[in-house]
């Protein structure tokens, strides 16, 4: 992609700064609201690089990347989750890089 300039690091240094503690007496799915903020930056962005993707009312992200190959090799899938435990907010994290620790 021409004039692409995100790494994977910047867009890791990027999520991290999202607070998505999750809260144990929640009875919704996803247990707080700022976990979907998360989430729909990431399908955001998966729309922004082409890919066929969508986000069902629980916050779960699909994403369907066709084959490049003519071989018959089995399909893989990745699954994450988004949220942090409820005992350490995730509020104001400023992520720090120590190059050649």
């Amino acid at each position: 992609m021409q004039g692409y300039d995100f790494t994977c690091k910047n867009r890791f240094l990027k999520y991290v700064q999202y607070d998505t503690q999750s809260d144990e007496n929640s009875k919704t799915q996803p247990s707080t609201e700022k976990q979907m903020e998360l989430m729909k930056e990431l399908l955001s962005e998966l729309k922004e690089l082409g890919i066929d993707s969508s986000m069902d009312r629980y916050g779960y992200v699909y994403a369907k990347i066709k084959s490049n190959s003519q071989k018959q090799i089995p399909i893989i899938g990745f699954m994450a989750h988004v949220d942090t435990a409820p005992s350490v907010s995730g509020a104001y994290v400023k992520p720090i890089i120590h190059q050649n620790y």
